[in-house]
């Protein structure tokens, strides 16, 4: 837990918000077009758990592009969504144009003026780790009536096979020995998702989670997996010759093996009560 909290502080949460608010505006529309959607059953799940329906009120933390956002305003219930990012809040905008329920908002959640148990669920898609803890757990205890719910997403990234995995390590250690990650099986990646959700617990803000996860696999083309690279922040930093002459010998690498890869991630979420 250390670990990840350590993490969390460095990468995320411990940076300047302005800084923030506009790290992924280069990638807004890759990031829509190539970031994978949460499975159905991980949708239904959360429903039930948190026991939505068209009668409930729902606030959603950094939306980003809504990625998760259409599968819960086909409840048709009524939705705000804040979004710090002023690319992905147009994105979102188009994405959320079919759904009359949703109201979004061009503001961070630090930023947003606090509605007091207002809300059934607070929802978070891959974005609650960008909010300070000290900040993050209490306005959302806050928002939520009593009976709420705060319901936070996750999908880890995308891994290629082993053997991908193996071939890639070679250009990394060439061009960008820092982004060579170390391999998450599956095992991996649901317990650094399960640590970031137990957090919250530890926040003392909320109680009585639910837990669970799928692993999924999915087919990308060349293009589309380095388009999805350019959506992860590690990447963003790169100079532009680092990252042109990275991704040729990526790409160099990954046709060799074919026009396709086969990913796996695992998506996970938690479901807990305020205090």
């Amino acid at each position: 837990m250390q670990d990840i909290k350590q993490m969390l502080q460095t990468e995320c949460y411990g940076r300047d918000l302005e800084q923030r608010r506009h790290w992924y505006s280069a990638a807004a529309v890759a990031y829509q077009q190539t970031r994978p959607r949460y499975p159905q059953t991980v949708i239904d799940r959360v429903v039930e758990l948190a026991q939505l329906s068209a009668n409930s009120t729902l606030l959603e933390v950094g939306c980003g592009p809504a990625i998760a956002t259409p599968a819960f305003a086909a409840l048709d219930c009524p939705m705000v969504c804040v979004e710090p990012n002023s690319d992905f809040y147009h994105l979102a905008q188009e994405t959320c144009a079919a759904y009359p329920n949703v109201a979004l908002q061009n503001c961070s959640f630090e930023e947003w003026e606090l509605q007091p148990q207002r809300f059934d669920a607070v929802l978070a898609a891959s974005s609650f780790h960008w909010i300070p803890p000290e900040i993050g757990y209490p306005k959302a205890s806050a928002a939520l009536h009593p009976e709420g719910h705060l319901i936070l997403l996750w999908n880890k990234e995308l891994q290629p096979s082993y053997e991908i995995y193996q071939q890639l390590t070679e250009v990394y250690q060439i061009h960008a020995p820092y982004l060579n990650r170390a391999y998450e099986d599956a095992a991996t990646q649901f317990a650094i998702l399960n640590e970031m959700g137990q957090m919250a617990i530890a926040s003392g803000y909320f109680k009585e989670m639910v837990a669970g996860h799928v692993e999924v696999e999915v087919a990308y083309s060349v293009d589309q997996y380095l388009m999805l690279l350019n959506t992860y922040l590690p990447y963003l930093k790169l100079e532009p010759q680092q990252r042109q002459n990275l991704f040729a010998e990526l790409r160099h690498v990954l046709e060799r093996n074919g026009d396709t890869l086969q990913l796996s991630f695992v998506s996970a979420f938690h479901v807990a009560r305020p205090s």
